[in-house]
């Protein structure tokens, strides 16, 4: 089942912010966030916070079809719910002054694509109603390839949509079965073809590795896979077990070994000098791009600090250092916003330690580096770093101190070093 939320103070029923985030906002972009909190069947690694219809109360077997979640109560009552959300939002942010359009939008989920274009470019007209949109937006959504189809990928570009991010994890049959993905290893390259014909300008595909099973050829494959599909750009991932997740059970009694983080750190130097070869660049720890214009500018806007406002059941939001998430559970979310009230569960104020913290944290891991007025430390200690083969040499006379590979494989380490 998906993990606690955080405690933090309590949130105010109309959903307002303090003038303080109101600070330095016309130097930040601001995004969306859609959260879609439905899923066909739940991946044993999954802890993230979706429900299947049974969880809901709702039998599967009663409702055939390609996607039966578009016909039951708990998705009528989440999407108005989002549209009211998205409204609340607007007035939220009008109230203090932001002017801003919206830079990015994301549809994660849960599974986007089980519920078809239609909900998707609703939520999205909402979005430009209330905010507007820039003109070079990123509007990316997730999608699992066995729900995705033609319809569903021609129906979203025409909607205004420019980005897929799909789920492939593996190629290898056994790797997916370990994972409880119920897709056929040749179904993202096919879905890839569909989005180039629709006209999505960027493909992502998602790998996992570290699966317990998987060896390095199975790995390699995988990469390869992913390369030969067409895509421009990669997002690979260690395997984490997660506590309560039927993955966390299974190593628990023994079924499946614990993922070795020796063998991680291995698995993670496949990824990155299969997709090097290949003409990626990684800009990011986890990530990999053909071209800067292929790089995710909403991962980038998180990990940049700027704003963004999440809708959704569990969705967690921040803008101009203010934190907070929404209840959880679907139907809670959409009486809350039924009700007249804002959605959030609970809110904290960053202090200015604290926003310094997720900085350094964040934008160590970027490409780019982690300016050098970000840290106290002297410059003998970064020497150290350097000689330990973690920082790039020039980072001592650039003023952005950036990792090299191992410095990667290390970067929350040193990330706790370097903030003393």
């Amino acid at each position: 089942m998906p993990s606690a939320l955080p405690d933090g103070d309590p949130a105010p029923q109309d959903g307002s912010l303090p003038s303080s985030a109101a600070v330095g906002m016309a130097g930040r972009s601001l995004s969306i966030y859609l959260h879609v909190p439905f899923c066909r069947t739940r991946c044993g690694y999954c802890d993230f916070n979706t429900y299947t219809l049974p969880e809901l109360g709702v039998p599967t077997p009663a409702l055939p079809g390609p996607a039966p979640i578009r016909r039951t109560e708990p998705y009528d009552a989440w999407l108005h719910a989002a549209l009211a959300e998205i409204s609340l939002a607007g007035a939220t942010l009008r109230a203090l002054g932001d002017t801003r359009q919206v830079s990015t939008v994301f549809v994660g989920g849960g599974t986007p694509s089980l519920i078809g274009a239609a909900p998707l470019v609703e939520l999205l007209e909402r979005v430009r109603q209330e905010f507007g949109l820039t003109d070079d937006a990123e509007i990316s959504t997730e999608a699992n390839p066995e729900s995705t189809d033609e319809e569903f990928l021609a129906g979203i570009a025409a909607g205004g949509f420019t980005r897929l991010s799909l789920g492939m994890q593996s190629a290898a049959p056994h790797v997916l079965r370990v994972l409880d993905r119920v897709h056929t290893p040749g179904r993202p390259a096919q879905v890839v073809r569909w989005a180039e014909r629709a006209g999505l300008q960027h493909v992502n595909l998602d790998l996992i590795y570290g699966t317990p099973g998987e060896s390095d050829d199975d790995l390699r494959d995988s990469v390869r896979t992913a390369i030969d599909a067409g895509v421009d750009h990669v997002s690979a991932y260690a395997l984490i077990v997660e506590a309560g997740t039927r993955l966390a059970r299974q190593v628990r009694s023994g079924e499946l070994p614990m993922p070795d983080d020796d063998v991680l750190a291995d698995r993670y130097l496949i990824v990155d000098e299969e997709l090097s070869q290949a003409g990626f660049r990684w800009y990011e720890v986890s990530n990999w791009a053909t071209a800067d214009a292929a790089r995710c500018r909403h991962n980038l806007a998180y990990w940049q600090g700027d704003d963004w406002w999440g809708i959704g059941p569990g969705a967690h939001s921040h803008v101009g250092g203010v934190r907070w998430w929404n209840v959880k559970f679907p139907a809670a979310y959409a009486g809350r916003l039924v009700g007249g009230e804002s959605p959030a569960h609970a809110r904290e104020v960053l202090s200015a330690e604290s926003r310094q913290v997720e900085d350094v944290l964040l934008r160590l891991r970027l490409v780019d580096g982690l300016p050098r007025s970000a840290v106290a430390v002297t410059d003998d200690a970064l020497q150290r770093e350097v000689e330990d083969g973690l920082l790039d040499p020039s980072s001592l006379g650039s003023g952005a101190l950036r990792l090299t590979l191992r410095g990667r494989l290390m970067a929350d380490g040193l990330a706790v070093r370097l903030l003393g």
